[in-house]
């Protein structure tokens, strides 16, 4: 019986594996790139490859759940999978290349507020499995894990605001939104230089002067305020939805609280008991399902070889009893 060569687990198949096991998943994965591709194609006629670049990550990071759950052997429900993609497909399609965050004030501070609540949930998923393994003697407190998994949310945060700082000083991309304000306060414009705060107030526009003397009034009714009063506004949201969560997180790991059970055991990852992925597992039963017509047929081909050798021993038995019979007359 020839047997065929296993295939190799590549991430395409895994990613079908979990699209059969997950039908709702499956359905918003495939709306969602379709939408995604369509994207890219009208950005590459356009010619934006900038744009072609932020779409083809946005690919890849729909596959970061199946990446992670066959790398750590865990099973994410299917709710905080879908929020992932989501998430996804707002910050990058939505909001970067079709400008929801200038169309929609609102979708920058609804998008940080989401990330807060989602890092605080993968912070207390990371450390309340390494409290539940019996390799760990360690067994930390609900507190503990509430404020762990805030202190990893807020950290993600200040690391995303770092980025966003890094692309727009050395790329030239304007990640950190300006916000127009009517008054200042600074010590830099004391004449004296002894730090102490001017203030300005009624502020009607901002005009800038070039090296050859232009003027360039800019008519935006204030001040330009470069970045700053963006990046506390991401961090305060983000402190919101991550004490959220954290508060969900402490009072279900003090309790296993039905209500707060319900909400976090939608973001909390299931770890595999047997060391096996959900998606490794439904690949095995369909190898096993190919293989099983072979087995099948060579089964029956034992039967048959089993049913000529009984029926050869039994003419042969016969044979042999009348040899002996006809020995016997003789002898008489």
């Amino acid at each position: 019986m020839k047997r065929k060569k296993k295939k190799p687990d590549n991430l395409i198949l895994k990613t079908g594996m979990e699209l059969r096991r997950k039908k709702v998943v499956g359905v918003v994965y495939i709306i969602l790139r379709i939408l995604i591709i369509i994207c890219l194609i009208d950005q590459a006629i356009d010619g934006r490859y900038e744009n072609v670049a932020l779409c083809v990550m946005t690919l890849l990071l729909m596959l970061l759940p199946t990446v992670v759950e066959d790398t750590f052997k865990v099973d994410f429900p299917d709710v905080f999978e879908i929020i992932v993609m989501c998430f996804a497909f707002a910050a990058e399609i939505l909001g970067e290349i079709n400008a929801f965050y200038t169309r929609f004030p609102g979708w920058d501070t609804i998008l940080h507020t989401i990330n807060g609540f989602m890092c605080a949930a993968i912070g207390f998923a990371i450390v309340d499995l390494f409290n539940r393994n019996k390799h760990f003697s360690v067994q930390l407190s609900p507190l503990y894990l509430a404020i762990s998994s805030f202190c990893f949310s807020m950290t993600i945060g200040v690391l995303w605001e770092f980025f966003e700082f890094s692309m727009d000083t050395f790329f030239g991309f304007d990640m950190q939104k300006d916000f127009v304000v009517t008054s200042i306060k600074s010590v830099t414009l004391d004449p004296e230089g002894l730090n102490r705060v001017v203030k300005i107030n009624n502020i009607k526009d901002t005009i800038l002067v070039t090296a050859d003397g232009e003027q360039i009034s800019l008519g935006l009714g204030g001040y330009l305020d470069l970045g700053i009063i963006d990046t506390m506004k991401d961090l305060l949201v983000n402190f919101v939805g991550a004490v959220f969560f954290s508060i969900i997180g402490a009072v279900y790991a003090k309790g296993r609280d039905k209500k707060a059970g319900m909400i976090a055991s939608q973001f909390i990852p299931k770890v595999m008991d047997d060391n096996v992925s959900p998606n490794e597992k439904l690949l095995a039963q369909d190898r096993k399902k190919e293989s099983a017509p072979e087995t099948d047929e060579g089964s029956d081909k034992e039967k048959d070889n089993d049913k000529i050798s009984v029926k050869e021993d039994e003419i042969f038995e016969v044979s042999v009893g009348n040899k002996t019979e006809n020995r016997e007359e003789i002898d008489k």
